[in-house]
């Protein structure tokens, strides 16, 4: 199952308008918590949780999954990509 479109996607997919709401989502929980890392079983939100969880897995895979717009967006807020 491969989300990313060829060519020219537009901005506006449902893909990329779930993607920048997660990223809002992280950013709220920034601005509350001072850190990026949310915890795996976080009750408020666990699927703000899940999404974390996911960009890691999509950034450590070979074919690097996670878009370099994406990554740089993550990489401005502080995220941090190896938690152990």
């Amino acid at each position: 199952k491969n989300k990313k479109e060829k060519g020219n996607s537009s901005l506006f997919t449902q893909d990329n308008l779930g993607w920048k709401f997660m990223f809002n989502q992280l950013c709220i929980y920034k601005a509350k918590n001072g850190h990026c890392i949310v915890p795996s079983s976080h009750p408020e939100n666990q699927s703000l949780a899940y999404w974390v969880r996911n960009q890691r897995i999509e950034y450590k895979m070979k074919e690097n999954a996670l878009d370099s717009h994406r990554i740089e967006q993550l990489n401005s807020i502080g995220f941090v990509w190896d938690v152990q």
